[in-house]
């Protein structure tokens, strides 16, 4: 047996799990799709139109596109400012998804010039934007920081980034991967998020917990060219239907929950604070999300994740992040249904374990 097929079946023993909304199983993800489900013939019509519609609403936008992949979309629509402006130059954050997860797409396939602003351990801020001297097409903002724990700039913060870009002509993009979660945090609607922004990505399998898939929503003549690119780079499926219903799905269930997650990741991390050789990043949570420092060794940590697995049925992380502390790992919790099943003296019982600091 391989790693893969002993890991997958130690979670399949499992009854309790702390991350997100549980396991991602095959039959669950397909009961979401309601049988009478109206299909769209490459992108048009059906679903795929009703969940456009109900995005462009939710979101305060003229249109939107749904799209199979966030790296699809966030390349398209830059692509699009960028033509737009007669720049190619797009500032974001070192840690931009872009920058460290997609190979380089971005300036590979569109010919765009990426340029990292502030450092990559806390956000962007005003004074690290106004360094920049040169034109640019596009401001890409990320909220919240996923690489950061889930931090995002306050609304005064944010404004004023926003307000730097416009000056210089450029476009304000909003990587809203985790808006659902963003949106939480700040106590505002999705829409007046997005609103900032000229442009906005969401995703449905991350903090929904839909199928893949995503939306951009923007104006009318952005979405017809961002179309254009999605057929251009082999994204307009002859079916998108099942993901599109996924997505309805999803959002309908779980977007009212999101201020209840975020309630229960502070619940978590107070929870924590008398737990020896654990830290939170950060805290509290401002997002339904958080990151863990655990001092402990890559090896403990997997041998107390197996043991939670095997004698306790929770399952927990497979392996932590590294560190540039060996002695220090890192973990993300993004907490949804799952995590809310149990109650925060539990999942910082849990975590105590992994810390080697059991109760």
């Amino acid at each position: 047996m391989d790693q893969a097929e002993d890991l997958a079946r130690l979670e399949a023993g499992c009854t309790s799990f702390l991350r997100g909304h549980g396991p991602v199983r095959a039959a669950d993800l397909l009961a979401q799709i309601p049988q009478d489900t109206a299909v769209d013939s490459y992108g048009d019509g059906g679903v795929v139109a009703e969940l456009e519609s109900e995005m462009a609403g939710l979101l305060g936008k003229p249109a939107a596109v749904f799209l199979p992949s966030g790296t699809m979309a966030q390349q398209s629509v830059l692509r699009v400012h960028a033509d737009r402006r007669q720049s190619r130059t797009v500032v974001f954050h070192p840690m931009c998804h872009l920058h460290t997860r997609e190979e380089q797409g971005y300036q590979r396939l569109h010919g765009l010039t990426g340029r990292p602003a502030g450092d990559p351990d806390r956000l962007i801020t005003i004074a690290d934007l106004q360094r920049i001297a040169e034109p640019l097409a596009v401001l890409l903002l990320e909220l919240p920081q996923r690489d950061l724990g889930g931090q995002q700039p306050d609304l005064a913060d944010l404004a004023a980034q926003v307000a730097w870009a416009r000056d210089r002509g450029a476009a304000v993009h909003l990587d809203g991967a985790r808006l659902w979660e963003s949106a939480a945090g700040y106590g505002r609607t999705p829409a007046e998020i997005a609103g900032l922004f000229d442009t906005v990505y969401v995703s449905f399998y991350k903090g929904i917990g839909a199928l893949p898939g995503c939306c951009v929503a923007a104006e009318q003549d952005v979405i017809a060219l961002v179309r254009e690119w999605r057929k251009r780079m082999g994204g307009t499926l002859y079916g998108l239907w099942p993901n599109a219903a996924s997505a309805l799905a999803c959002l309908r269930k779980r977007l009212r929950l999101m201020p209840g997650y975020l309630t229960h990741a502070r619940a978590i991390a107070e929870a924590l604070h008398g737990v020896p050789g654990v830290r939170v990043l950060p805290d509290p949570p401002q997002v339904p999300m958080l990151h863990l420092l655990l001092d402990t060794t890559q090896d403990d940590f997997a041998k107390a994740a197996r043991m939670l697995a095997e004698s306790r049925r929770v399952w927990t992380w497979p392996k932590a992040m590294t560190t540039g502390d060996p002695s220090v790992q890192r973990v993300e919790l993004s907490v949804g249904d799952a995590t809310c099943a149990l109650s925060a003296a539990e999942v910082a019982e849990t975590v105590a374990v992994l810390a080697g600091r059991p109760g």
